[in-house]
């Protein structure tokens, strides 16, 4: 008992010798690989490393259109939710375009392939009621049907969510800014309804898409709706950007068309 003990005190001060002598940046690394080793998970969605440990490592250093402009947005620390509601957007009571439909249709009808209409003419002609979707989430195809318990497997998600822009600026908009923020094809996609419901209100801080290929499109088209409204982000949340803008130089941002 007695040299177990003592060789396990000797062991301790040789771990501790070698991990004083490295420098901090040392210390992260061999921290992040204990982590992983271990199994320990840094957030799902997240990029392949911590905003934090991509901080330390120079991995939150980006150039592009994308990346400039992030840098224009400012940054706010103390934002909060107090008074959010859904209702106020007022998603899906616009119909800009003057078709007969609300915004969900006119999302599903430019976002699927293969689509058909509930009627050809008349009160359903933009009505979607099947089609398939290159999910830019999860990159699965998903076959779209309309129905009761079949709808749901494809949503219309807000690239940046709306409770995120209340807490971000919106609450201090009237309310024809926000409907139109509600209502804006530039910040809707079609994407896999799991996954909608897994983002929930989370920025790029804390979700990002588990299909890696889309995130710098993902990061970049919210990138420039918090420019075009003018909201702001947390650092968290702009460091969570630049880690995944360092991934793909140049990344420009979507156009609003």
């Amino acid at each position: 008992m007695s040299g177990r003990y003592h060789r396990r005190r000797r062991d301790a001060r040789f771990r501790r010798r070698r991990f004083s002598g490295t420098s901090p940046l040392e210390r992260v690394l061999i921290l992040v690989v204990i982590a992983i080793v271990a199994g320990v998970s840094i957030g799902v969605g997240l990029p392949e490393v911590s905003p934090t440990v991509a901080k330390v490592t120079g991995e939150t250093a980006a150039t592009g259109q994308a990346a400039d402009v992030l840098n224009t947005l400012a940054v706010d620390d103390a934002q909060s939710a107090s008074g959010y509601d859904r209702d106020a957007f007022g998603y899906r009571e616009t119909d800009d375009d003057g078709d007969g439909c609300d915004i969900r249709e006119d999302i599903l009808a430019r976002d699927l392939k293969d689509v058909t209409f509930k009627g050809a003419s008349g009160r359903y002609a933009c009505t979607v009621a099947s089609g398939t979707l290159d999910d830019p989430y999860t990159g699965r195809t998903i076959r779209f049907t309309r129905g009761v318990r079949t709808s749901t497997a494809v949503q219309i998600d807000h690239v940046v969510a709306l409770e995120n822009a209340w807490q971000s600026g919106a609450r201090d908009w009237d309310t024809a800014k926000r409907y139109r923020y509600g209502n804006d094809p530039y910040n809707l996609l079609a994407v896999d309804g799991p996954a909608n419901q897994e983002k929930g209100s989370a920025s790029a801080a804390y979700w990002l898409p588990t299909n890696g290929a889309y995130r710098c499109d993902y990061v970049a088209r919210q990138i420039g709706v918090k420019s075009k409204y003018g909201l702001t982000v947390t650092s968290g949340e702009k460091d969570a950007m630049l880690a995944v803008l360092h991934t793909c130089p140049g990344q420009a941002v979507p156009e609003d068309k």
